[in-house]
């Protein structure tokens, strides 16, 4: 399957969009490789592109400055929408780095054209509320995971999300993610795989 295949199939199955729909847009999308440590959307940028991973994983983090240390909020792996959430909906500087953790192959759309085919299509205005939706889940998933879940869970709820996560991306990675230290990570895994 070619590039815009996969992304064709992802949007039907995400948002019901049509060949027709999906045709208006053909023009609009542009493929980009990352290599390891470069920045999807930069701290303090505004976000102004919709992306599809193709391949790769990318992670969005923040820098603690009392702990000086960098903090894993989301990651985002391949035929999974790439974005800086608040900063694309709100056209507003973000408050976060998205960066690639693997060499990553992107396509992406640039907002202008996303809001001339909401315009243009209900399936695509469909995709907006979607991806609005999208981001609000994802953030209230997020907050709750350490309110109501115990390490061991939310390590598995990233398995869940990302399966192929640790094939890729360094341990102290996911454990900034998960909330925890590299010793507490080992421990999980090993209870995990004696089960």
């Amino acid at each position: 399957m070619t590039p815009t295949d996969i992304l064709q199939h992802a949007l039907k199955e995400i948002a019901g969009i049509d060949e027709k729909s999906f045709n208006l847009s053909r023009g609009f999308w542009r493929e980009k490789d990352f290599k390891k440590g470069e920045f999807y959307n930069n701290f303090r940028q505004v976000c102004k592109h919709l992306g599809f991973v193709l391949d790769g994983v990318f992670r969005t983090y923040y820098i603690d400055d009392k702990a000086d240390e960098e903090k894993n909020v989301f990651f985002f792996s391949t035929h999974q929408v790439v974005v800086s959430f608040q900063s694309f909906v709100n056209q507003t500087p973000c408050n976060y780095f998205t960066e690639a953790v693997t060499d990553a192959r992107v396509v992406y759309i640039h907002i202008d054209h996303l809001y001339q085919l909401y315009r243009q299509s209900h399936q695509w205005e469909r995709l907006g509320r979607l991806i609005a939706e999208m981001a609000f889940n994802l953030s209230m998933k997020r907050t709750e995971s350490f309110l109501f879940l115990s390490p061991e869970e939310r390590y598995l709820d990233l398995i869940q999300q990302h399966p192929d996560i640790f094939n890729s991306v360094p341990l102290y990675q996911i454990s900034s993610y998960l909330g925890i230290r590299g010793p507490s990570l080992s421990r999980i895994r090993k209870r995990i795989s004696q089960k």
